[in-house]
């Protein structure tokens, strides 16, 4: 599986190309807008754009979803429907943040973690990590060792729990209970800024570090 982040919008969203090697067909995983940019980057990896896959619904993350699923008549999967209060508050959320408007969506397939999806011939788990959103999920590549945390965790950080119904305990036991017990060697893109590993995250991260002692 190759793999190509494309940082969009004002926010500076880390939107995930994941192609299939062996087929060419690939997944977008956060379309978050900027749109062009998007598909000058698929083209220039030669993809064939498959799916739609979604971490969670903030409007950085999914706010060119609906036109780029029309484009090129591509399902929607994910987030968990928690998320779908986020969804339905699109457009109030575009003109918060006084950015053109966005145009709701139905995902065709809400995940509600413990299964898996797919692009091309490759496989990924989905998890469900609530905290940041209540429907947050993300998606694991086990044999490529990579991980789409959408805005569970960063590079030092963890994501926010001040937006409507986020909870910061859940976040904390998403982390430490779902994620990192998956293995120190995962190599995670986050929602925004650079990569990391769990393991890294575990020795370091000032907010879910363990506990030394």
């Amino acid at each position: 599986m190759i793999t190509a982040t494309v940082p969009v919008t004002a926010f500076q969203q880390n939107c995930t190309i994941l192609m299939c090697e062996a087929t060419h067909r690939a997944a977008i995983v956060d379309p978050g807008g900027d749109i062009e940019r998007i598909i000058a980057k698929l083209d220039a990896m030669g993809a064939k754009p498959e799916k739609i896959l979604l971490t969670h619904a903030h409007l950085d993350h999914v706010g060119g979803t609906a036109e780029l699923a029309k484009r090129y008549q591509l399902p929607i999967e994910g987030p968990h429907k928690g998320d779908n209060f986020w969804i339905q508050a699109l457009p109030q959320q575009a003109q918060m943040f006084g950015l053109p408007p966005v145009e709701m969506f139905t995902p065709d397939r809400w995940l509600t973690g413990g299964e898996q999806v797919t692009v091309g011939d490759v496989t990924l788990d989905v998890i469900h990590t609530p905290g940041h959103t209540p429907g947050h999920v993300v998606f694991v590549q086990p044999e490529q060792k990579l991980a789409l945390v959408g805005d569970v965790i960063f590079n030092g950080s963890i994501g926010r729990t001040d937006f409507p119904q986020g909870n910061h305990a859940d976040l904390i036991s998403s982390i430490r209970d779902k994620l990192f017990p998956l293995g120190d060697e995962i190599e995670f893109v986050p929602g925004h800024g650079p990569r990391s590993t769990f393991g890294h995250e575990r020795k370091t991260n000032p907010f879910v570090a363990d506990k030394r002692g």
